[in-house]
């Protein structure tokens, strides 16, 4: 087998994995779990090669193996093997844990191989040389998925969250399928590079804004965008295992997409300002309702909408390059987060009571922002010194001004009258640290994605706005969370952590107007 077709020989070893599981779909399936985890570590290892071609070789498409733009091709390039890196990385470490934590279980064979499935469809999705090949391989991905939440088959909740989403990865599906044969027809190919590579160089046939409409359908249904979010946290009834792969893979294929397909969306700048203003709102929204989650696993569910929406945020203003880097970002942490959340259960209710707060008053807060912003913008200066100022969009630096923000809120904590000073300290390196690693990392993101993905272009009038609409936005909500404790008190605090506790009813009422399909009852 050639070197550029390394993306498809991991999929197709998981692939025999998840076919032998149908022989042991049961209870301690002798040597199965074992071939899984071989599976998913050649998995990485093809990953790693994959990376050594780029490095050695140069980006490539492999020859379609099929007819007609119909059949298999890999895509070796900075952005498809940053996927496979990570996809089979999380993978490996999943089909690993899930050796122990389903050891036992009635169904522990037929798991292996739907995650084995799972997997690998997503390896097809993300190193996918064609469009055919790309929504097959999405396809397969949600139905694997859907198996898997139903692992336990009797609980209701997992009934009612697998089927809500089946309906809107059914309609994501559609959109995509329409896409891809929108593209084909305008193109003559279904080749991906050579679509992206056309549009970049200034060639936008006609059917091209039909396209990243359809485009952006599909990926807000499978991020699980503000109001078809709701799927995404009441999924909790599936093994960790699959809470890991979702949160920290499957769920990132909407960005992907959007990524992967660059060059079109910048072609229907239309688009992209609706995909910020969506994406913009899901993440203050979901973050909002995260902090008054009780439950460990519910809490990063909503943590995960909110994640998403930041990366469509990203999307919708053109910083592909950062949003790839927040794929790996949030993958990684997530997925992390999931598979110790039973470990860290327990170290929270060891910690004794802390003592008195130190509570930032209105000038503390109001000096914490002045001084992130002004750490920031010296951090900024630095860079743009040493790299070139041309190098940083408008639409990156009110990115990083939006991230500091959240710096900001610890800076008042170490601000506050009563803070000890060791703490003052503390906070003020933590921002020095997060600037020096928002630039660095957008840098290299950039340089590591420079040719293969679009350079983010000058903001017209209506980015200027989403701009600063996302900066008022975000820097009201950060505001408000650093004065929360002294307006915590007030009756009206009460009313709206109830509300936000329940996600403001949005789920309640898409259930409502789904009319009890849902739940079953149609």
């Amino acid at each position: 087998m050639g070197i550029q077709y390394l993306p498809l020989a991991a999929p197709i070893v998981l692939l025999i994995v998840a076919m032998l599981a149908v022989m042991r779909p049961g209870r301690r399936p002798g040597a199965l779990p074992r071939l899984a985890e071989g599976a998913a570590l050649f998995a990485l290892l093809a990953a790693g090669a994959s990376l050594l071609a780029l490095l050695t070789a140069g980006p490539s498409t492999s020859p379609l193996i099929g007819l007609k733009g119909l059949g298999l091709s890999a895509r070796i390039d900075a952005v498809s093997v940053t996927m496979l890196l990570l996809v089979s990385f999380v993978g490996w470490v999943v089909v690993r844990y899930s050796r122990t934590y389903l050891d036992g279980e009635a169904r522990e064979g037929a798991f292996a191989g739907w995650l084995s499935a799972a997997i690998a469809s997503v390896l097809l999705l993300v190193g996918a040389g064609n469009l055919v090949q790309l929504a097959v391989a999405w396809m397969a991905t949600s139905f694997c998925l859907h198996k898997l939440l139903l692992f336990y088959v009797d609980r209701r909740p997992a009934q009612r969250a697998a089927r809500k989403k089946a309906l809107f990865s059914t309609f994501g599906a559609i959109a995509l399928v329409g896409a891809v044969a929108t593209l084909a027809m305008a193109f003559g190919t279904t080749d991906i590079a050579a679509i992206n590579a056309t549009v970049r160089g200034g060639e936008t046939p006609g059917g091209v804004l039909v396209a990243a409409i359809l485009l952006a359908i599909a990926a807000v249904l499978k991020s699980a965008q503000f109001p078809t979010h709701g799927w995404l946290t009441e999924v909790m009834e599936a093994p960790t295992p699959v809470s890991a792969l979702l949160h920290a893979g499957v769920i990132n294929a909407g960005g992907f997409l959007l990524i992967r397909m660059a060059d079109v969306m910048l072609a229907a700048p239309g688009v992209l300002a609706l995909l910020a203003m969506i994406g913009g709102f899901t993440a203050i929204f979901g973050a909002a309702v995260m902090l008054t989650q009780p439950a460990v696993k519910t809490s990063l569910a909503w943590s995960t909408v909110a994640q998403m929406g930041f990366m469509i945020l990203q999307c919708g203003l053109a910083l592909f390059p950062v949003a790839l880097l927040h794929i790996v970002a949030h993958s990684l942490y997530k997925a992390h987060a999931f598979l110790a959340s039973g470990g860290a259960v327990e170290q929270v209710a060891a910690i004794r009571r802390p003592g008195p707060v130190a509570v930032p008053s209105g000038g503390a807060v109001g000096r914490a922002f002045f001084l992130a912003l002004a750490i920031y913008a010296a951090i900024g200066t630095g860079f743009g010194l040493a790299f070139g100022f041309e190098h940083k969009s408008p639409q990156a630096l009110a990115l990083g001004a939006i991230l500091i923000f959240g710096v900001a809120y610890l800076l008042a904590q170490g601000l506050a009258d009563a803070a000890p000073r060791p703490l003052t300290r503390r906070t003020a390196l933590y921002s020095l640290a997060a600037a020096i690693g928002y630039f660095s990392l957008q840098s290299l993101a950039e340089w590591m994605t420079r040719g293969t993905l679009p350079v983010t272009p000058a903001p017209g009038p209506l980015e200027w706005t989403l701009i600063a609409l996302a900066l008022l936005s975000f820097g009201t909500v950060a505001i408000a969370q650093a004065l929360f404790l002294l307006w915590v008190g007030h009756p009206a605090a009460a009313g709206l952590r109830v509300h936000l506790s329940n996600g403001l009813y949005a789920n309640a009422a898409l259930d409502r107007l789904l009319g009890g399909w849902s739940v079953g009852r149609a």
